[in-house]
């Protein structure tokens, strides 16, 4: 059975999409009904813009949500996929891809949700870390003794496991961890403290966006992050895309849950390898791919 599954934060680069501009028409249709949407020229900060450009969230969510989407209406009937998943951001991808929700209702939601979350940043001023190398339950265990607002954030695959939070509940944690035998305990050159409690104001903001937002069944499976079930009731997936704001991305169960309901290949949409690449951790003779356009 085939997965397609979409990239979130952090897979931007200078020139993303400048590809698939040129790819065709329709692909050209698209980006400018984006820039039409945003209100802004995305397409020249993605085209020509350089990292430090493309890491302001208010043009990173969009630009790796636009650039994932064309990708995957660029392939025409060869999206065919048994099931899709999204890391964070990309299940917003797989929705459209999937056909739960159409592109410009996507984009709307994406920058709604970019622009809540800068705003929350600016309230809370939390940080993320990077935990390598130690049990999932041992990170857990650490961040529910430490007194101050810190929680697992992003279960990436086994034994990478980002935590998230106030900015010294962060630091404290990072220095038990390591002390407890973490490979690495690293601090995320990240403005915010995002899939913890500390997005509320965030989560609050874009629940009203996404209840007024008309959303159909996906044309296949969708795993959420939130629960990294297979869920097909639009109400389901509201609830669950709400919640992902201050809840854990649980992309380590989601892999395997998708392997155990018959996955056999990946087929990344967006940019960057970087799905990919968590597949093989889990299992590094699994089948990864990127599209061929």
């Amino acid at each position: 059975m085939k997965a397609y599954v979409f990239p979130g934060q952090g897979s931007q680069f200078p020139g993303m999409g400048k590809e698939l501009f040129n790819h065709s028409k329709d692909a050209q249709a698209l980006f400018e009904k984006a820039n039409e949407n945003l209100g802004f020229k995305i397409t020249e900060i993605m085209f020509d813009g350089n990292e430090e450009d493309l890491k302001e969230t208010r043009v990173t969510q969009p630009a790796i949500f636009i650039h994932s989407v064309v990708m995957a209406k660029l392939m025409g009937s060869a999206f065919n996929p048994d099931m899709v998943a999204g890391h964070s951001l990309g299940e917003f991808s797989a929705l459209v891809a999937a056909g739960a929700l159409d592109f410009e209702a996507g984009l709307k939601l994406v920058a709604k949700r970019a622009n809540a979350m800068q705003a929350a940043t600016e309230k809370t001023h939390g940080t993320m870390a990077a935990i390598l190398g130690l049990e999932d339950i041992v990170v857990e265990e650490v961040c529910d003794g430490i007194d101050g607002v810190v929680v697992p954030a992003n279960y990436n695959c086994p034994g990478q496991l980002v935590i998230s939070g106030e900015i010294n509940a962060v630091k404290i944690a990072c220095e038990k961890l390591t002390e407890l035998g973490a490979r690495r305990a690293m601090l995320l050159p990240v403005g915010g403290a995002f899939h913890s409690p500390l997005m509320e104001p965030a989560r609050a903001d874009l629940a009203a966006a996404i209840d007024a937002t008309t959303f159909s069944a996906p044309c296949c499976p969708i795993f959420q992050n939130v629960s990294a079930l297979a869920v097909r009731e639009p109400n389901d997936i509201k609830n669950n895309l709400i919640a992902q704001l201050t809840a854990p991305v649980r992309w380590t169960q989601t892999m395997k849950n998708m392997i155990s309901d018959g996955c056999d290949d990946v087929v990344e949409v967006g940019p960057g390898k970087v799905l990919q690449g968590l597949f093989k951790k889990v299992d590094r003779q699994f089948n990864v791919s990127s599209p061929e356009l």
